[in-house]
């Protein structure tokens, strides 16, 4: 509790002694606070097995101490019932456009894995950003957006361990690049190049998505492709394709409603930190959710059923319903 009191004291005292320094310009020290919670309820229809879960909640602090020098840090409340410090980095604009950053945050790598639980479309991760490539690492890495071209370079090299262990020393690093174009009539491409070693053996990664959307439809497709070392694992293939429709309603409280489709799957693949493999799978999602949007305020109830095919746990497909409660600010 101390803890919290202190960081509340910090923060309010700096955000009165950087109110009074805000620039002419409309440059402000004060920190932005943003957050995200997501309650639910799961069944599994095939057992009739049910549980209730805080899956997330999320808060933020972003700032900028100049007009090139920025901020953020993130922490999990309650991830399932335990606290995780996720982001915390700091990030220096040399010239417009370009820039370093260093700290802990996600390798600059891939669509799927960069979704969060303040823009997720669907309850759970497709298994491409769940199983096959979810890492936040320490390192750091430089961006640059091409003048008068809509095209953004990034890459980051950083430490091969978990995200818990900052004190070792490592021979080897893991690193990735990451390119994303922005189309014309709402079309995006992405490409990006990955190679980590989290234990033993290193993993080379490939990864290409394509986008479009529009007022009222967003449409995705990603492909990931991983190749082990020294044949250690066979090949991992990994896909996801979705379609999120939505439009405004006037439905008591809620101003949006949406309706989601995806398909998404991988082949057997090797977990690395875990020395285990991962069973192919492949899944079908579909989705409503009923939105309510005021200024930053966002919130979602949200039910999604998955249906499994060629895989089971403890002889049975783990096909689910969820519903939940998701709120973001």
């Amino acid at each position: 509790m101390a803890y919290f009191k202190s960081i509340f004291m910090v923060t309010l005292m700096s955000a009165v002694a950087f109110r009074a320094t805000a620039d002419d310009k409309g440059f402000s020290f004060i920190p932005e606070f943003h957050g995200a919670f997501r309650g639910r309820w799961e069944v599994q229809t095939n057992t009739g097995d049910q549980r209730f879960q805080v899956r997330n909640a999320r808060l933020s602090m972003a700032g900028k101490l100049a007009p090139s020098i920025s901020y953020f840090f993130q922490t999990d409340l309650c991830d399932r019932g335990t606290m995780k410090i996720l982001d915390a980095y700091g990030r220096f604009e040399i010239v417009k456009g370009l820039f370093i950053q260093a700290g802990q945050f996600r390798m600059p790598f891939g669509v799927e894995t960069f979704y969060s639980p303040t823009n997720y479309i669907f309850a759970n991760r497709s298994f491409m950003g769940k199983q096959v490539m979810n890492y936040r690492a320490v390192g750091g890495k430089i961006g640059y957006t091409l003048p008068k071209t809509p095209l953004t370079l990034e890459f980051g090299v950083f430490n091969p361990k978990a995200i818990g262990d900052h004190t070792s020393w490592n021979r080897t690093v893991n690193f990735s690049g990451k390119a994303l174009y922005k189309l014309p009539e709402g079309f995006s491409l992405s490409a990006g190049y990955a190679s980590i070693k989290p234990g033993d053996v290193r993993a080379n990664l490939i990864d290409a998505c394509l986008q479009w959307q529009n007022n009222n439809l967003l449409i995705a497709a990603e492909y990931m492709f991983k190749h082990y070392r020294n044949n250690r694992y066979d090949d991992n293939h990994s896909y996801v394709v979705f379609v999120d429709w939505h439009k405004p309603v006037n439905c008591g409280i809620f101003n949006q409603w949406s309706i989601q489709a995806r398909f998404d799957g991988m082949t057997d693949h090797g977990n690395m930190t875990q020395n285990l493999i991962e069973g192919e799978r492949n899944r079908a999602t579909i989705g409503t959710t009923l939105t309510y949007k005021y200024k930053i305020v966002h919130a979602d109830i949200r039910v999604n059923y998955e249906k499994y095919f060629g895989y089971k746990e403890n002889g049975k497909s783990p096909d689910l319903v969820t519903a939940e409660l998701v709120i973001r600010f």
